[in-house]
């Protein structure tokens, strides 16, 4: 008997997913690396706002916080207001004083 993919996804894999990207746009950021690390930052939150939207209110676990419309409308306008603002970031060097 075949399972949707929905059905095999573990409850809070969407967020484990999530969770992952941001930490990997926070240790760039940390490494100095701004403009990549906050398009990480915002990837990720689109990447929930995706996961919101397929996902069933069961298996979206820790990311269905309220109505999935106000969830993905959240996680969108946020995910893309980073994403522009990692655009913005001049790609100049960082230099020490």
């Amino acid at each position: 008997m075949r399972r949707r993919l929905a059905d095999r996804i573990p409850v809070n894999g969407a967020i484990s997913v999530v969770w992952v990207i941001a930490l990997a746009g926070f240790i760039r950021v940390l490494a100095e690396h701004w403009r990549e690390g906050t398009g990480l930052i915002g990837g990720a939150l689109l990447v929930a706002a995706v996961s919101r939207v397929i996902l069933p209110d069961d298996r979206a676990g820790l990311l269905a916080v309220r109505s999935q419309a106000i969830d993905v409308l959240s996680y969108l306008g946020f995910g893309l207001l980073m994403v522009l603002l990692a655009a913005t970031i001049p790609r100049t060097p960082f230099v020490h004083a």
